[in-house]
């Protein structure tokens, strides 16, 4: 009997641990998916501003520098 106590006690902390590295994945997913949010909206921010240029703007610059 003592060993089924101790075997459920060394499982109970394998599960622990599980479950902790399964949040910190989790919080992981969660802030890279709010950075990918912030690139996005930046992106079209910079793709708003270059709507507004006139055509032909960039076609004769020299980038041999």
């Amino acid at each position: 009997m003592q060993t089924d106590i101790i075997t459920a006690f060394v499982g109970a902390q394998a599960g622990r641990a599980q479950l902790a590295i399964a949040a910190k994945l989790l919080r992981l997913n969660a802030d890279n998916a709010a950075s990918i949010v912030k690139v996005i909206n930046a992106a079209q921010e910079n793709i708003n501003r270059l709507a507004n240029v006139s055509t032909g703007i960039g076609q004769n610059v020299d980038l041999s520098a």
